[in-house]
């Protein structure tokens, strides 16, 4: 059996939780276990309350007392977890964990050590999204394929799932959404077989509570670039 571990950071998300951790709960792919790890990240909704009154739907509940950003809870998540693999999954709907099946295809088959679910490969469903966030992402995504040599097409994709040897946690050092570029600059140096498969995208408009704002790319773009050489 492979083991996967799920990640949730979850910052008041009591309008979605509660569902989003049923869809994972349900999902069944041979050969491999889930262990969902759950992450409330100082909620101030009712959040907390509803992941205690639930706890058959996941493993693991990492409380963090204060809110310390999606990162911070990402690596306490990643200390808590003892999957093989890690997997991010957000707490809101916006991605579909009936995709498991398709992220973990490479893996079963090729032994992938990094599988990216896109939002720009086809995928079957895709919610038409902010012009100038999809040009940001474009951007980052082209500048990491240039200094890595890789041909990723959306790698600000909540779905990533990686070997977890390939991570180094303890070398980490930012807890925002620039997080992201930052482990996936560490996977790919220390990783050889790369996999990308389209997976549906149901993206929130900011009145429905999406968090990303077109100004992090900055941080992003600062990430990609240091960590590739320095």
């Amino acid at each position: 059996m492979i083991k996967v571990s799920v990640i949730i950071p979850v910052f008041n998300e009591e309008k979605t939780i509660l569902s989003i951790l049923k869809l994972v709960k349900a999902q069944r792919v041979p050969t491999v276990s889930f262990e969902i790890v759950v992450v409330n990240d100082g909620s101030g909704d009712s959040s907390l309350e509803i992941l205690l009154e639930h706890k058959s739907l996941y493993n693991k509940l990492v409380n963090m007392k204060q809110n310390k950003g999606k990162g911070a809870a990402i690596v306490e998540g990643i200390k808590a977890s003892k999957g093989d693999f890690i997997l991010f999954q957000d707490a809101d709907l916006e991605y579909d964990p009936s995709d498991y099946s398709k992220l973990m295809e490479p893996i079963i088959r090729f032994n992938a050590d990094l599988v990216l679910g896109s939002r720009m490969s086809g995928p079957n469903i895709t919610r038409v999204s902010y012009f100038w966030n999809k040009q940001g992402n474009r951007l980052i995504t082209f500048l990491f394929n240039v200094l890595h040599n890789t041909t990723f097409t959306d790698i600000y994709s909540c779905y990533i799932i990686f070997k977890r040897k390939l991570l180094n946690i303890e070398k980490l050092k930012t807890i925002g959404w620039e997080q992201q570029a930052e482990i996936l600059s560490q996977v790919i140096s220390s990783s050889r077989s790369h996999f990308e498969v389209p997976v549906n995208y149901y993206g929130r408009s900011y009145d429905e509570g999406k968090k990303i704002r077109p100004h992090h790319i900055f941080k992003i773009l600062y990430i990609i670039i240091t960590k590739r050489f320095f």
